[in-house]
């Protein structure tokens, strides 16, 4: 399934995210990738349980100041920062859902999700590094694809520069052997002499 540049983009936002989550001490962090003929919401759920009210708060605090800083996203809309049960941030193309862990436990989203798929932070990471290494892959193959072609039509006609100034180096080097002697270095100038 081929990506389009801003599915990489969302991928890469809920990553960091996600990064937040387990730095900040987020328990149970999933991410629901959305089923795109079941959901017109978004594309991913990122959902993660606090202990308390307080590190509900400083998780999303945090995912929002460093969505901000770093990649310059900020949340359509945030909700329940007040009371700290629930935080929901919405970035459009993904939601973030903090929740106090009774609280998750009873809305349980997971289960209202049914056709999404879940998926931990690693996982997640090594599909998205998985994909770039194909992406690199191919890259590198078109390169030296090109590399070899362009090769190919310089060599038909004549040597390329490279071996034609090594070449015109190393008779220089022997004319220069054979005809005259090394020659001596002059001894400095010391000031005040003329």
């Amino acid at each position: 399934m081929k990506t389009t540049p801003a599915q990489k983009q969302t991928r890469i936002l809920v990553q960091a995210a996600a990064a937040v989550c387990e730095e900040k001490k987020g328990q149970h962090t999933r991410i629901l990738e959305l089923d795109p003929v079941d959901s017109g919401l978004s594309d991913f759920f990122l959902v993660t349980s606090a202990t308390n009210q307080r590190q509900a708060v400083a998780i999303a605090d945090e995912i929002e100041l460093r969505l901000k800083h770093n990649f310059g996203a900020y949340p359509n809309s945030v909700e329940g920062r007040r009371n700290g049960e629930w935080i929901l941030l919405d970035y459009v193309d993904f939601v973030i859902h903090v929740f106090l862990a009774e609280k998750r436990a009873f809305y349980d989203i997971e289960r209202l999700r049914k056709s999404a798929r879940p998926l931990t932070p690693a996982e997640f990471d090594a599909e998205l590094t998985a994909e770039l290494k194909e992406k690199t892959r191919a890259v590198r193959s078109k390169a030296a694809t090109a590399k070899a072609s362009a090769g190919k039509t310089a060599s038909k006609g004549t040597p390329k520069k490279s071996t034609k100034i090594a070449k015109a180096m190393s008779a220089a080097k022997k004319a220069r052997a054979g005809s005259k002697p090394p020659r001596k270095k002059k001894p400095a100038r010391r000031p005040g002499k003329s």
